[in-house]
């Protein structure tokens, strides 16, 4: 910029020259003339002392940029050099920690392997010792067998009868005493084992079913979704009932639209189109907008919404009990059990209920606690599929489970948990004890009145068929059933048989939720009057 300015005024200078010589020459005057003639001279002095002015301050502030430069370029250079020295320092130290840790190491395998040679030194001595040991074992049981031969001898020519007949007299009556003190012992055994299982099976079911207390909802096949006015109903509805048409299409269920002010009813018997049903109705009366287009593009949103709420929830019911590792497939269909029931009682809560009832006794009896875990959050798993594919809950739940990988003692727990097959562990047992209770506790299910007196009919029905029932009892919500017999028809030990034989039976033709206890009484009365 100030070589530009030097050259702007020597242009200037250079111009008004000629200009001003020229002026002073038209006018004609010589005296004017040269006095213009020396002012141009001074004033060309003093621009070109003004530019050289300029060009010296111009150098200047070039020298005094550069030197900055170069000052600022070693500054840079300075910091760089010290991020330089600070990192080269900090690998040094890592790299001396690192030799450090390899020292320490090799000194403990040092040791290690010391110890290790002196542990072989002293297998050797003790292997030599047992040697000696073992041939001095050998000669003395040679002196033994000699000894035992002498004295057998002896005592056959004493008894007058040989060692093979003493051997199986003292045989047979050791026999005899056998049998007569292991009939005595199986008895106690028995009987205590009885009394002890008795017992400590009350304790644990007890303790496990304190520990436990979950909800128990009733799902219905009717969702209600309220609604802001009952103007709104005529909008659900559309022209000439498109908008209904255009969503029982898309949802694959019923809407319901009667006299009940602000309130629409969604019927379906799959809860998981009526659960997106339900979402979708909610999200088209809340946002306003009802029309075929947006109806199939909100039900698409809900649909989305619920499988990531079923993943969600499977996720979480697995935390809640503890149970890792599962396939994604089976995780889905966990979630799916929060919108299935079996007898009015939530699958899902049912499950989780089971799944911390087996935990709890498989940790009281030293058992494997993951494993019974896994198998009851499983023992129902097919319950959500009954309804698409063929089989019963439990075969698909099998085939569910050995498709992803489980393993067979949860495949064994979910198909024997009704019987279906013999009991592989104990963890299995476990499992349908903790169904067991989970379902007949009260309040746990509930059932048509219909369906419960029937229950009942057939159970005093199976009873009163015997010989030798009086009179029959069905109690306890029909989970207790009391046989009173004739007592000159049935003894003692045929009461044994036929609460087996009514339980047995009861098993077979009817279909309850939880277990049903048997209890045969028989009383015998003397009556004689004093005259």
């Amino acid at each position: 910029m100030d070589y530009m300015a030097i050259f702007a005024a020597l242009g200037v200078l250079v111009i008004a020259s000629p200009a001003f010589f020229f002026l002073g020459r038209k006018s004609g005057v010589d005296a004017g003339r040269k006095a213009e003639i020396e002012r141009l001279t001074a004033a060309k002095s003093t621009a070109e002392e003004t530019a050289k002015r300029i060009i010296t301050d111009a150098e200047r502030e070039v020298e005094t940029s550069r030197k900055s430069a170069i000052i600022s370029g070693k500054e840079e250079v300075m910091k760089l050099r010290e991020a330089a020295e600070l990192e080269l320092r900090a690998r040094r130290i890592t790299v001396e920690q690192e030799e450090r840790r390899v020292s320490e190491r090799e000194s403990m395998l040092d040791r290690k392997l010391e110890l290790v040679e002196t542990r072989d030194r002293e297998i050797g001595k003790r292997a030599s010792d047992f040697g000696r040991r073992e041939k001095l074992v050998q000669t003395r049981e040679e002196e033994l067998e000699k000894l035992v031969a002498d004295e057998r001898r002896r005592l056959e020519q004493m008894a007058g009868m040989s060692a093979q007949d003493a051997k199986n007299e003292l045989i047979r009556r050791l026999e005899e005493e056998a049998h007569a003190d292991a009939a005595n012992m199986l008895r106690e055994i028995r009987e205590s084992a009885r009394r002890n299982a008795e017992r400590e099976a009350k304790k644990i079911v007890a303790l496990a079913i304190q520990r436990i207390a979950a909800d128990t909802t009733a799902e219905t096949t009717v969702s209600a979704v309220s609604l802001p006015n009952d103007e709104m109903k005529g909008r659900i509805i559309g022209r000439e009932g498109r908008n209904i048409r255009a969503f029982e299409l898309a949802t694959g269920v019923d809407v319901i639209i009667d006299d009940t002010p602000d309130t629409v009813v969604v019927s379906c018997f799959d809860p998981i189109r009526r659960e997106v049903a339900r979402l979708a109705l909610e999200k088209l009366v809340s946002d306003g907008r009802i029309h075929p287009g947006r109806i199939e593009e909100v039900v698409n949103k809900s649909k989305k919404e619920v499988d990531a709420a079923i993943i969600e929830t499977g996720e979480q019911a697995a935390y809640n009990t503890g149970v890792h590792g599962l396939h994604p497939e089976l995780i889905k269909l966990i979630g799916r059990m929060k919108w299935r029931t079996s007898y009015g009682q939530n699958i899902l809560h049912h499950s989780q209920e089971v799944a911390h009832l087996a935990g709890i006794m498989a940790a009281e009896l030293g058992l494997d606690v993951p494993m019974a875990k896994r198998g009851a959050l499983l023992h129902d798993v097919g319950k959500v599929l009954t309804h698409e594919h063929e089989g019963t809950h439990v075969q698909l739940g099998v085939e569910m489970a050995t498709k992803y990988g489980e393993n067979p003692m949860v495949v064994n727990c979910i198909a024997a948990h009704h019987d279906d097959v013999p009991h592989e562990s104990e963890v299995s047992v476990l499992v349908q004890a903790a169904d067991a209770i989970s379902g007949s506790r009260p309040g746990a299910r509930r059932e048509a009145f219909e369906t419960y007196v029937k229950r009942l009919e057939g159970l005093e029905r199976i009873a009163s068929s015997y010989r030798g029932v009086e009179r029959v009892f069905a109690i306890q919500a029909g989970r207790e059933i009391r046989v009173i017999v004739v007592p000159d028809d049935v003894d003692d030990l045929r009461m044994t048989t036929l609460s087996e034989e009514i339980a047995r039976r009861i098993e077979a033709e009817l279909q309850y939720p939880g277990q049903i206890k048997v209890v045969l009484i028989r009383e015998t009365r003397a009556v004689d009057f004093a005259r």
